[in-house]
């Protein structure tokens, strides 16, 4: 339904075109003719129809007001149609790209071009908007949105201003992608700026301003902060603001707009700090603009308003004498000797106006850097691009800003028609229709002019600007006239002939560009180029304690020896940067038109507007998208407009698409060269056809409306009978369902009354009353246990029985037990079995007796602490039949002296032995063994007793290993010594000789220790690992 109805409103302006014009330029008859052009876009403009397409070009006629039709509603209403399918408008443009990036997984951008005033900054904001609401978004994803819809605030505020032709014009070019997620959901975005015009900050035309920020500051900002900057309220006080004799406009309300733009920017995440500093090099600027030099006493030149100074050096963060001394003075290298020459009264002052662009530039750039900064986004991502850059600009006087933008706008241009002829062969070649070459003007040569190697403009301006001497803007000219001399598209006074001569002064020369031809003043190329900053001056502001100067001006440039760029090789990089950006992007475009000078609403200047369409290059475009075919529609669609035209489509087409159109345009009785039928449109040559089909269907309305009134009321009275049948088959229905439920609430009654009866008489005897109640209690009892049996031999859970299956629970309890412990012990190992049964004697001796025995449950016992490659072959041989079961390495400690020898510990099945290297020091039958003692501390030791009378025995032998509760498990195993493993918590007594008796003594300490303590008693502290 949704989609029938925006089908409807696409198509229907088909037919009220006499009034409205036409909303595809494609469809113009007359294509060739600029006045049809204009033309129909007057009409649309009439009609508040601001927005026309070329193919998938959007263009958009500034209407100076507001319109009804940005509204939430708007946006749902483009949200996911196809383009053609609803009238243009800048939400369609914006949703097909969003689209497009998503199904087909490519990066896409959207370039917004136009001259100031046109529409360029407003049709960006609502593209944003648009991504802003209709995108999916989170708590997280909402802040982002904030941010990405609050850089436009700031940005506008300190690099926009009211020019003449606009009251809030960009004096930058502004590239920005938006990234978003695999969801759709946009989560970063990054900012790329051009061409700032940074002359505006210390020079404005008549009737225009400095950038927004310094009048925001003046009439927005707290008096505390103003007296704190040393400012006043009165824009008239300061130089850099009185040029253009126009502190205030009525459309701009620079109280509110400071309110916002200090919002926005707590919003992207400025800290108070870096506002501070930002705010200081605003009125930095003001305070330099006030600066004023005069004669000195001796005849030098010198700044005579200390006021100033003094602001500046706190402001700026600077020292003010070598403030001073910078502006003052400038310092020469000569033949790798450096020497000062002070300025003149005209050098000082450039000096100055160099310094406040050059501070207000970086401050801009960096800016930039902290937004992109809380934008950013790191991850793997699809981007849309928004480029909002200025359009062909033609003025009285035009200077290095204007030839920078038109070279801008010819590379663009270039881009534009390549991109434009590439999609529709692409297209035409997808379809199976064979491609028509189309000739068009190629603007390369222009770009060549501008930016070749050598002979290009450019190469020529940064020639003439590092050349030794004294070069000027005059000794460029003539440099031009003797490299470009001979190019068509390159015309000087002194190159021109009689009759065009008088059109091109003597300090000019005019380029023939695609859109027209422009004179360019060459006053001024050689320093705007340069856009030099005197070295001491740069050194005095790279020692600023400002936190955000310090990052502007790197202390590294003072001493870099290269020559920084020009501006001009500087823009001519970013632009081939740019270039490349966006050839690696699909590209659709929105073309902005002003449709007055006045900026008044409805009033349609039909002079200014040719203008525009010549410097947009819209003609050609219209030319180039016109070679083949006007109208191209996929097959659905326009079988769907128009089947009601033919009785073998009407009502509906059973068979494929393509021959149900094939169909409907031979009774239709196109002609074969009116239109092509590709795999999976039509396409149509000429609008008159489309026109003419349009026409039949507006003529067979009348009879498609009669005959769908016949249906409806057919169907109505049909609907009205079958509701009556239904009524009484309803009835019928409900008494027998009625009848059901009656039936299911009686046996339901009876069975809770039973229940409600046998759990009064459960205690009794088996009898009617109480039997349903019993068997459902057996029933329950037995079912709980099917379906909840215990799971394990651990768990010892079992449900407590009704009193009648006591007895039989007591049945089932065992033999469930039995029945687990027989299905575990038959999964069992026989390797897991014997770690097992090792695991129950170290619990039957070590269990609440060993401080160390918790830590070594989970840790399994191992066959032998010793690799077969650790045993002596001596020992092995000497043993011969006896197999070592068992081997760890021991520390001995001696009967006197308590030395500490390392042995090995090796366990037979009928004895244990000591041996160090090949020899075998003592070997302990397990029958003589007549018990083994053990501390209750964590430590290690044990001592093995063995009877003293034993003339084969030295003594009792003291050892510590690792791995006590193994190695005591083991042996008491293996000699059947379990109950005799004895557990000592202070000390353990020990017969040393015939008589004699040593003793260990055990402590509790922070880490483990072993010495000889005065008595003679060996000391064992060991650490309390179980508090």
């Amino acid at each position: 339904k949704r989609y029938r109805g925006v089908h409807l409103v696409m198509e229907s302006t088909l037919t009220a075109r006499d009034r409205v014009g036409v909303q595809d330029f494609v469809l113009l008859e007359n294509y060739t003719s600029e006045a049809a052009f204009i033309e129909n876009l007057r009409r649309r403009f009439g009609e508040n129809l601001i927005y026309t397409y070329i193919g998938s070009v959007l263009v958009s006629v500034n209407p100076n007001k507001d319109l009804e039709i940005y509204s939430k509603a708007h946006m749902e209403r483009y949200r996911g149609v196809s383009f053609y399918e609803i009238s243009p408008h800048i939400y369609a443009v914006s949703d097909n790209t969003y689209r497009a990036m998503r199904t087909e997984r490519r990066d896409q951008c959207i370039l917004i071009s136009g001259e100031s005033g046109a529409g360029k900054t407003e049709a960006s904001k609502k593209i944003l908007q648009y991504y802003a609401t209709t995108c999916p978004v989170t708590d997280h994803l909402s802040t982002l949105r904030d941010r990405l819809l609050q850089s436009n605030p700031v940005l506008e505020a300190f690099g926009n201003a009211k020019t003449l032709r606009n009251d809030n014009s960009s004096r930058f070019g502004k590239y920005m992608d938006v990234q978003f997620d695999f969801r759709g959901a946009p989560i970063g975005g990054h900012i790329l700026n051009y061409l700032l015009e940074k002359s505006r900050v210390v020079h404005q035309n008549h009737g225009e301003r400095n950038f927004h920020i310094f009048y925001q500051l003046l009439e927005g900002g707290e008096q505390d902060l103003l007296s704190k900057l040393g400012l006043e309220r009165n824009a008239q006080k300061y130089q850099y603001l009185v040029k253009g004799c126009c502190p205030r406009v009525s459309s701009i309300n620079d109280k509110n707009d400071w309110r916002t733009v200090r919002k926005a920017l707590t919003v992207i995440g400025f800290h108070e700090d870096e506002v501070e500093d930002l705010l200081n090099i605003i009125a930095s600027v003001l305070h330099l603009g006030n600066t004023q030099f005069g004669e000195g006493k001796n005849g030098e030149n010198q700044i005579t308003t200390e006021t100033q100074l003094k602001y500046l050096s706190k402001l700026l963060g600077v020292d003010g004498a070598a403030l001073r001394e910078a502006l003052t003075h400038k310092k020469i290298t000569a033949k790798g000797e450096e020497m000062i020459s002070p300025l003149s009264f005209e050098q000082a002052v450039a000096a100055r106006d160099a310094l406040a662009k050059a501070v207000y530039g970086r401050a801009f750039t960096w800016l930039v850097v902290k937004i992109n900064q809380s934008l950013a986004f790191k991850g793997s991502s699809s981007v849309i691009g928004l480029l909002d850059i200025y359009g062909f600009e033609v003025f009285q006087h035009n200077s290095f800003e204007q030839f920078c933008i038109n070279y801008c706008n010819e590379k663009l241009h270039q881009l534009f028609i390549e991109l434009t002829l590439k999609s529709e062969q692409e297209e035409y070649e997808a379809e199976g229709i064979t491609w028509e070459p189309v000739k068009y003007f190629d603007n390369k040569i222009i770009c060549d002019l501008v930016e070749g190697k050598h002979k290009g403009l450019i190469s020529i301006l940064d020639e003439e600007c590092l050349r030794p001497g004294e070069p000027s803007d005059i000794s460029f000219l003539e440099k031009l006239e003797d490299t470009l001399g001979g190019h068509a598209h390159f015309v000087t006074h002194k190159l021109s002939n009689g009759k065009t001569r008088k059109a091109v002064s003597r300090e000019e020369f005019k380029l023939i560009h695609y859109a027209g031809e422009v004179n360019y003043s060459v006053n001024g190329f050689l320093d705007k180029n340069k856009d030099l900053l005197y070295r001491n001056l740069k050194e005095v502001i790279c020692q600023s304690n400002s936190q955000v100067l310090s990052q502007c001006f790197h202390r590294e440039e003072v001493t870099d020896q290269k020559r920084p760029e020009t501006a001009a090789t500087q823009f001519k990089n970013s632009l081939a940067k740019l270039i490349e950006i966006l050839m690696s992007k699909e590209p659709s475009y929105v073309r902005c038109i002003k449709p007055n000078d006045a900026k008044q609403s409805g009033r349609f200047d039909e002079a200014l507007v040719r203008h525009q369409v010549k410097y947009l290059g819209l003609m050609e475009n219209l030319r180039v998208r016109r070679a083949g075919f006007a109208y191209r529609r996929h097959y659905e669609t326009f079988l769907q407009r128009y089947k009601s035209l033919c009785p073998g489509t009407w009502p509906n087409w059973q068979g494929r698409l393509a021959d149900g159109v094939a169909t409907l345009v031979q009774h239709l009785g196109y002609k074969p060269e009116e239109y092509k039928l590709g795999k999976t449109k039509i396409f149509i040559r000429f609008p008159k056809t489309l026109f003419s089909t349009e026409d039949s269907l507006e003529a067979r309305r009348p009879a498609l409306v009669l005959t769908l009134q016949t249906s409806w009321r057919g169907y109505r009275e049909r609907a009205k009978y079958l509701r009556i049948r239904q009524a009484v088959i309803q009835s019928a229905w409900r008494g027998m369902i009625s009848r059901q439920k009656a039936r299911r609430r009686r046996h339901a009654v009876d069975i809770i009354r039973k229940f409600i009866k046998g759990f009064i008489y459960r205690h009794y005897e088996r009898c009617p009353e109480n039997e349903y109640f019993l068997d459902h209690q057996r029933f329950s009892f037995l079912m709980m246990l099917f379906r909840n049996p215990p799971k394990s031999v651990l768990d010892k859970s079992w449900p407590i029985p009704p009193p009648c299956l006591t007895e039989a629970s007591e049945h089932l309890c065992r033999l469930c037990m039995r029945n687990m412990m027989r299905a575990y012990c038959r999964r069992i190992q026989p390797e897991w079995k014997k770690q097992m049964e090792q695991k129950v004697v170290a619990s039957q001796i070590f269990k609440d007796q060993k401080d160390s025995y918790p830590q070594s449950v989970p840790k399994l016992f191992v066959a032998s602490r010793l690799n077969s490659e650790e045993f002596n072959l001596k020992v092995i041989q000497t043993l011969g039949n006896d197999k070592v079961k068992y081997g760890i390495a021991v520390t001995k400690y001696d009967r006197r002296g308590y030395k500490a020898r390392p042995r090995q510990l090796l366990l037979t099945s009928s004895f244990a032995m000591l041996v160090a290297e090949a020899k075998l020091k003592q070997r302990i039958d397990y029958a003589t063994l007549r018990s083994i003692s053990v501390s209750s501390l964590s430590d290690g030791f044990m001592v093995l007793h063995v009877p003293s009378e034993d003339n084969k025995q030295k003594s009792d032998v003291v050892l510590q290993c690792d791995h006590l509760i193994e190695v005591v498990t083991k042996l008491a195993t293996m000699a059947d010594k379990k109950i005799k493993v004895n557990m000592s918590p202070d000390s353990i007594t020990f017969a040393v000789a015939r008589g004699k008796e040593g003793v260990i003594d055990f402590t509790s300490g922070p880490e483990l220790k072993v010495a000889k303590c005065k008595k003679g008693h060996l000391l064992v502290t060991a650490p309390k690992l179980n508090p």
